[in-house]
Formats: C-alpha cells, sequence, structure tokens
C-alpha cells in the first residue's frame, strides 16, 4: 500500500462491499472497486492487489481515494463527466424554431427534419430535440390548403350543386383516392366501389 494511504471501513462498510461482492446481479466493475477497498483495509499491498484483481496502479489508487472521500457510495455510483460534446448556442436554438415557424422554401409544404438540419448547420438529432421541446411538429400542419386551381371555385359549386338538388332519378357516384376504402355489398350481392 503507499505511504500515507489509510483504508479504514466504517461499521457496516465490510457487510456493503462484501454484499456487492457475492451479487449475482453486482456489475462486475463494482464487484473489482470493492475488491480493491477490501484488500486495501486488511493490509494488503499495491502490488498484491494488483496480481489479485488484475488492475493496474493508477486504478487502484483512484478507487482508494475515491472510497477514502466518499465511502461505499463512491464506488457504485459513477461520477458525472461533462458532455464532450457543447451545448448548442440559444441564438441556434432560437433560429430552428423561427425557420420552423416561417414557410419552407420552394414549393415544400412544410418543413423535414434533414431539410432544416441542412438550412441551419446543426444534425438532424439536435433539430428533432428542439422540436421536441418547443412541442413543433412540422409536419402536423392543421391548416386548410386550397387548391391553386383557377377554376377551383366553379368546380367546387357544380359538385356542391349536385349533393344539395341532384335531378330527378340522378345518382351521385362520389370516389375517394384513398386505395384502402371499401364498400360492403348491398342487399342484392353487388359492390359499389
Amino acid at each position: 500500500m503507499r505511504k500515507g494511504v489509510a483504508v479504514r471501513l466504517d461499521p457496516g462498510d465490510r457487510e456493503r462491499l462484501e454484499a456487492v461482492i457475492g451479487s449475482g446481479n453486482s456489475p462486475q466493475k463494482h464487484v473489482w472497486r470493492a475488491r480493491i477497498v477490501l484488500l486495501s483495509a486488511d493490509g494488503v499491498g499495491t502490488m498484491a492487489i494488483q496480481r489479485q484483481t488484475g488492475k493496474g496502479k493508477p486504478t487502484i489508487w483512484r478507487w482508494q481515494a475515491r472510497f477514502m472521500a466518499e465511502g461505499v457510495d463512491g464506488l457504485v455510483h459513477e461520477a458525472t463527466r461533462p458532455s464532450r460534446v457543447p451545448p448548442l448556442p440559444a441564438e441556434t436554438i432560437e433560429r430552428v424554431v423561427e425557420m420552423t415557424l416561417a414557410e419552407p422554401p420552394g414549393e415544400t409544404t412544410h418543413w423535414t427534419g434533414r431539410a432544416m438540419a441542412k438550412a441551419t448547420g446543426v444534425s438532424h438529432r439536435s433539430v428533432q430535440r428542439i422540436w421536441a421541446a418547443h412541442g413543433l411538429k412540422p409536419h402536423r400542419v392543421r391548416t386548410f390548403k386550397l387548391s391553386n386551381d383557377p377554376k377551383f371555385a366553379a368546380k367546387v359549386q357544380d359538385v356542391v350543386a349536385l349533393y344539395v338538388d341532384p335531378p330527378e332519378h340522378a345518382l351521385v357516384l362520389s370516389v375517394d383516392e384513398k386505395s384502402h376504402v371499401w364498400m360492403a355489398p348491398d342487399s342484392q350481392g353487388r359492390r359499389w366501389c
């Protein structure tokens, strides 16, 4: 053991560490950490701990120091580390939100995640996270879109007139573009599509 390092177990620490080692559900990293501390507390030297655990000196010293600073909880809880990727700046997030709420370029009907990512220079996943955080779903626009056909109004009037005031003995059929629409047969076994 290093000079100046004395691992002392508080009452109950040995039982907790042995429980970690004895449990079949303990992650192996917790098991070897507990072994390092128990061997250190028993006065076993660093070289002998290396041979028994297969871990290097820096690893052994790190977990001895962590136990002395934080106790058993320090061995079984991981230290939080900063993300390797810095968070997006607030200006970038605001720009994505503003662009999402505005009309998309060209003749597209709505923004897609990949198109927004390309336009703003951030990743597709970042766009998805921003949209989720702000409750944005540009693919579920709830607006009514009119046709740009110049004769659209006249066609609508003709169709509505057939339903409102059909000619005598006329049969009005409506055809839907959806392929999954199916009609059950009538009383004579005929199917009308």
